[in-house]
């Protein structure tokens, strides 16, 4: 008789916890997964994959303008808040669907409860106890709001995914990707949008030129900055609207106010700390290379673990620790030269290091960069710029980091990354053949170094 009720007992069944659970089952391991939300986690449910959709939506706007430019005669285009609710939540049951499929073709057991952790091989969930080998930790992170009066008024990315009405105006708190991403899309829907940032530039963590270039287009498009700014206070106006007290001592009104300063792991009230694990003072779970918390028997992944907070990074931990535990093949993950992108209005993509972070590690670099009005809008008017940066090691001629801002800069970034991971060097750039005419071309054409 086995010693354990399962081989795996997964905690959180987001895209990390789902991916290691049914691959863990597909090796032959008894598996259960308890969630007591809807599957697929931040990602599915709150996260990327609505994100993504509003910023579809968003893109319309412009979208509309454009055509003019090509022969295309509209009328005045008009949009419809439920519509674009209702056909995301759709969506969004459909995937859910498809991770439950997912979880019972792999042989997993679903426990729709809350669990928690009583010690090392014991979970209780929905009343009952479970014993198992090992336990994974996969309860992802959580919105966090600052500790000002006033901050029940407010909402976070989660609410804004369900908001009942599409607020005239609004006033977005952050300076990373939620709140740039927000920012775009509530723009790009009609709504006069603020964006009050702490800083003296947008997405601190990327290139800083990024970031610059990004709120010279976010600017031309409408949306509102103030930076080296911060709410001290909310309170609600006689006409319903949010009035907000600056740090500075200026005030502001809008019909919504919504923070994207930060996300913590989703770690209290799990009895992590009774069972032993050690925690960061963030409350995120210390792991080793292979995903193993301080107490050998529970191991953890994803943004509970509050290092690479990307969807991709979780679901490739989730196969890494599979095979770690019942494939006899220990694996770590590569965490160099991930690739990500932010879906603001134009896209910002990036793989590899900054230029400044090259500065530091290397001691010397060549920068070669352009910036361009792309062959669409020589036809609509608009002035958006595109923008490309490569980053290399002037000592061997290695690519050290590939950036970019503008349209589907995604999708580009991506064929880019396999290139450093493969570790190309300058003149393999220079080498290849580009595809004209395209944006991405550029990225094998660029020959003249930034001074």
């Amino acid at each position: 008789m086995p010693q354990y009720d399962f081989d795996l007992f997964t905690i959180g069944a987001g895209s990390g916890g789902v991916r290691a659970s049914r691959v863990s089952a597909g090796y032959g391991a008894r598996v259960a997964v308890a969630e007591e939300a809807r599957l697929g986690g931040t990602c599915v449910n709150v996260g990327c994959i609505p994100k993504k959709l509003f910023s579809y939506a968003a893109h319309f706007r412009e979208d509309f303008h454009d055509a003019a430019g090509f022969g295309w005669s509209l009328p005045e285009p008009s949009f419809d808040w439920p519509t674009l609710l209702a056909n995301k939540d759709r969506e969004i049951a459909r995937l859910n669907g498809i991770y439950g499929r997912l979880l019972a073709n792999a042989g997993a057991t679903l426990i729709e409860h809350r669990a928690t952790l009583v010690d090392a091989h014991t979970v209780e969930c929905g009343g009952r106890r479970y014993t198992a080998e090992h336990i994974l930790v996969a309860t992802g992170s959580w919105p966090v709001l600052p500790e000002i009066p006033g901050r029940e008024l407010a909402i976070t990315s989660n609410e804004a995914f369900h908001l009942e009405r599409l607020p005239t105006s609004i006033i977005i708190v952050g300076g990373g990707y939620i709140a740039v991403e927000f920012a775009s899309i509530f723009n790009g829907l009609g709504v006069d949008t603020t964006l009050v940032y702490r800083g003296p530039r947008l997405l601190r963590s990327f290139d800083a030129e990024l970031g610059t270039r990004l709120a010279a287009e976010m600017l031309a498009k409408g949306v509102k900055i103030r930076f080296e700014a911060d709410i001290a206070a909310l309170t609600r106006d006689p006409s319903g609207a949010l009035a907000a007290s600056f740090r500075d001592g200026s005030a502001g009104t809008a019909g919504a106010v919504m923070f994207a300063t930060g996300r913590l792991p989703n770690t209290r009230g799990i009895g992590l700390e009774a069972a032993g694990v050690q925690l960061t003072r963030d409350g995120a779970i210390l792991v080793n290379d292979y995903l193993q918390s301080s107490v050998p028997s529970i191991h953890a992944l994803g943004d509970v673990t509050h290092r690479n907070n990307l969807t991709p990074v979780a679901t490739a931990e989730g196969m890494a620790l599979a095979k770690t535990l019942f494939r006899s093949t220990p694996t770590r993950i590569d965490y160099q030269n991930i690739p990500t992108a932010v879906f603001s209005i134009p896209n910002v993509a990036t793989v590899g290091l900054s230029e400044q972070e090259a500065r530091q590690r290397h001691r010397r670099i060549d920068i070669y960069k352009t910036g361009f009005r792309a062959l669409k809008h020589t036809l609509t008017g608009n002035e958006e710029k595109t923008f490309m940066k490569l980053v290399v090691n002037a000592e061997n001629e290695r690519v050290l980091g590939a950036h970019m801002i503008g349209p589907d800069a995604g999708e580009v970034i991506q064929g880019i990354a396999i290139a450093l991971k493969c570790g190309a060097t300058k003149p393999q750039f220079d080498a290849t053949i580009g595809i004209h005419p395209t944006a991405a071309e550029e990225f094998v054409t660029l020959r003249e170094k930034s001074t």
